[in-house]
This record gives C-alpha cells, sequence and structure tokens, in this order.
C-alpha cells in the first residue's frame, strides 16, 4: 500500500502539474469568484472537504458519498440512498451558501477535488441520458423542442411539442449556435468542466479521472481519513457511455462541425491532458 500510495502522489502531482502549465499558458487575466461559481463546490466540513461535481462524471455516486460523510451516522452505505435524493439540493451545503470569510477558509484549508471525463465521451453520455431515454420528459419539453423548431427542417407537430427523438447531429448544432449561449449559460450537463469548477482560479488538490475512478476515489477517502467502511460504489458497466459508442454518435457529424466541437471543449481536453479522438475527422 505505501508504494501505491507514493505512485498514485506521482500521478496526482503530474496531473496537477498539467493542469496549472495549461491554465498559466491560457489565461492571461485572473478574475475573481462570484459566489455564482461556487454552487457546484460541495462541502464537507466534517473531514474538510470539497468537492466539484460535474454531471456524467459519476456525481450521483460521489454525492452519495459525500452524504455518508456528512451526515453523522444517518447514512451508512452509499448505494443504499436513491439516486433522485443525492441530487436533492437541501441535502448537501455548497460553497456559496457560506459567507466569504468563510468561503475563503475553506479554499485555503479543505482538500479540494474534482472528477473529470473524456469530453466527447461526457457529451455523448450527457445526450443519450437526456435526449433518448422516455422518463426525462422534463429535457425533451425544456431543451428538446426548442432544439426540434430551430434545427430541423419542416419538424412534425407531434415532435415540436413533445421533443422527444432529438438526433445527435441537431443537438451538436444546437451547442454550435451562438443564439444557444446568449440567450442562457449552458445546462450542467453540457457545460464545459472549466466554466463548472473554475480549475484555473480554484486549485485543486486532486484531479480525479473517470477512467481511474475507483483507485481516484479511494486515495481521496483515505487523504481525508474517512471510516474504513466507507466505500465508493464500485460502477454499473452495463450501460456505460463508451469511446466506441462516442465514435459511432460522430460517424455521421461532418468534419465542419466536429472542429468547431472541438474547439467548444477544447479548453477541456488540454486542462485535463485528452488527446484528439481518434474517430475525428479533423486532422
Amino acid at each position: 500500500p505505501q508504494f501505491e500510495q507514493s505512485s498514485l502522489q506521482a500521478v496526482h502531482q503530474q496531473r496537477r502539474e498539467m493542469l496549472s502549465n495549461v491554465c498559466s499558458r491560457y489565461t492571461r487575466k485572473r478574475r475573481l469568484l462570484q459566489p455564482d461559481d461556487l454552487r457546484h463546490l460541495v462541502v464537507d466540513d466534517t473531514h474538510g472537504l470539497l468537492y466539484c461535481y460535474v454531471p456524467k462524471v459519476a456525481c450521483t455516486n460521489w454525492k452519495r458519498v459525500m452524504m455518508v460523510l456528512t451526515g453523522q451516522g444517518k447514512y451508512q452505505d452509499p448505494l443504499e440512498i436513491p439516486a433522485h435524493e443525492a441530487h436533492v439540493a437541501s441535502n448537501l451545503r455548497t460553497l456559496s451558501e457560506y459567507s466569504v470569510p468563510e468561503i475563503n477558509y475553506r479554499l485555503r484549508s479543505y482538500l479540494k477535488f474534482i472528477f473529470v471525463r473524456e469530453p466527447f465521451e461526457r457529451l455523448v453520455s450527457a445526450y443519450r441520458n437526456k435526449f433518448t431515454l422516455s422518463y426525462n420528459t422534463a429535457f425533451h419539453k425544456r431543451y428538446g423542442t426548442k432544439i426540434i423548431r430551430r434545427h430541423r427542417q419542416e419538424p412534425s407537430d407531434r415532435a415540436l411539442e413533445r421533443g422527444d427523438d432529438v438526433r445527435f447531429e441537431e443537438f451538436v448544432y444546437y451547442l454550435l449556435d451562438p443564439r444557444t449561449q446568449q440567450e442562457e449559460p449552458f445546462n450542467e450537463h453540457w457545460e464545459r468542466v472549466h466554466s463548472l469548477c473554475h480549475p484555473c482560479i480554484i486549485h485543486y488538490d486532486v484531479v480525479g479521472k473517470y477512467e481511474t475512478l475507483a483507485e481516484d476515489a479511494n486515495y481521496i477517502l483515505q487523504l481525508v481519513g474517512a471510516d474504513m467502511s466507507v466505500k465508493f460504489p464500485a460502477s454499473s458497466k452495463t450501460t456505460r457511455t463508451t469511446d466506441d459508442m462516442t465514435a459511432q454518435f460522430f460517424q455521421d457529424i461532418s468534419p465542419f462541425y466536429q472542429r468547431r466541437l472541438f474547439n467548444l471543449y477544447k479548453m477541456d481536453y488540454l486542462l485535463f491532458n485528452y488527446s484528439i479522438p481518434l474517430y475525428l475527422r479533423i486532422r
């Protein structure tokens, strides 16, 4: 375990250095954080922990674990907490709820961590979850109807009303349409990680990766001295969006739009050291 620990430390040291190099290359002006920037940072005052959650990167399980850590014994096993319960805002405190001195104290002295994922794999995972599953009617109504109205030629009345059959290509057009971000910020499920978690302003101690989820999660729990009985849930591989699956979704996207989409998510690729996917035709 000692050797394992030190090799993990080296990995995380490398990730931090990579992040700070990219930040210093690409960000000229340091802006000040606003309370609104801190809504994704979940606070565990018991263990001195700050977790910036990124949707589609095991955030349901991390929120469950945070509920166990902060629950004063109310919850024992993360998997006993229903998924919808993990997303109830009042179950966890976020940093935006604290006063400025309390915020600064926590940013200075707590262990701060984030989990990231290959950006296009995360994007396809969000698309599959929000637009292809019949129960996500809120997303179909809120986003689907708008996407179809704007980006489908001659949509049927049914499609305009229900918004439940958005094609991936239409979703891509929506993301690249300048009107989209002029009207409102991206939804958190497809917002860029650097916009959700501000890794060039907040210095994260641990950058966990979806690809090494189990070992990174255990490493963090060890670092904060969490009770040995608190285990990060093993992931279910059955419905997971994989690289091969992502490649299939991109087959029908023209190189022109692939390039533009890559540019939109480029900062996440650079910051977290993901290489350009081999299936893209943008070289």
